[in-house]
């Protein structure tokens, strides 16, 4: 298989995949498992699981925590929405795919930005494991980061809301 049909073969790949996680959300599914064969030795394997509320499980102080200025009675919270989806949120950095987060390059390390952090476009923010390859999430602009709204090993779907960077 040349390059030119091995980049093809993986868009279209990226494509069915994020088609699939959809129809997990769409149905109200819990899992999902596809195989598909392109020839003897070519084969896509697909397990796709949901649990329900991951990030409220965690008991340790989740850097969530920090919103308190968006409470209900505060009088300046008009500005952005207080629980709505926080995907609407302007600077919202979102998954491009189904994975695990990881906040840090490797368990123990330092995480790659905290709140409060100046970033630059392109920066990494955290990463995405998807079928066993980490995909680096680059900020898509340069700002601070204002939220984190994931925590470290926590399964996300595509589209989920990972970060606010303003």
């Amino acid at each position: 298989m040349s390059d030119k049909d091995h980049t093809a073969h993986h868009e279209g790949d990226v494509a069915f995949i994020q088609a699939l996680a959809e129809l997990l959300n769409r149905n109200q599914l819990t899992e999902l498992s596809v195989e598909r064969e392109y020839g003897e030795n070519d084969r896509l394997t697909i397990q796709l699981a949901k649990q329900a509320a991951p990030v409220m499980m965690h008991s340790a102080p989740a850097p969530q925590v920090q919103q308190a200025p968006q409470a209900p009675q505060a009088g300046q919270a008009p500005a952005a929405p207080p629980a709505g989806d926080p995907a609407s949120l302007p600077g919202a950095v979102t998954s491009p795919m189904v994975g695990t987060c990881y906040l840090s390059a490797e368990p123990g390390s330092a995480p790659f930005v905290t709140i409060g952090q100046q970033v630059a476009e392109g920066d990494t923010l955290l990463i995405v494991e998807a079928m066993k390859t980490m995909n680096h999430i680059p900020a898509p602009r340069a700002g601070t980061v204002r939220r984190i709204l994931v925590e470290d090993g926590t399964p996300v779907e595509f589209g989920a809301p990972l970060m606010v960077v303003e």
